[in-house]
């Protein structure tokens, strides 16, 4: 049983130290700041959406 776990680890550890690429510290931040846009858009399309929806509620049931 803990010889399993013992190989998985060890698996793991190569897996990540030796097959895995990382990216460098410039992909990371390009990475880092295209999430952030997507986020900040779609937080505004939803904002838009909830206002639209509350202004047409409002007309509904005054």
């Amino acid at each position: 049983m803990f010889r399993n776990l013992i190989l998985n680890c060890k698996e793991s550890y190569n897996e990540l130290v030796h097959k895995t690429t990382w990216p460098s510290g410039k992909e990371l931040a390009n990475s880092a700041v295209t999430v952030l846009v997507a986020s900040l858009l779609i937080a505004v399309v939803v904002f838009l959406l909830d206002k639209c929806c509350q202004g047409i509620m409002t007309l509904i049931y005054p």
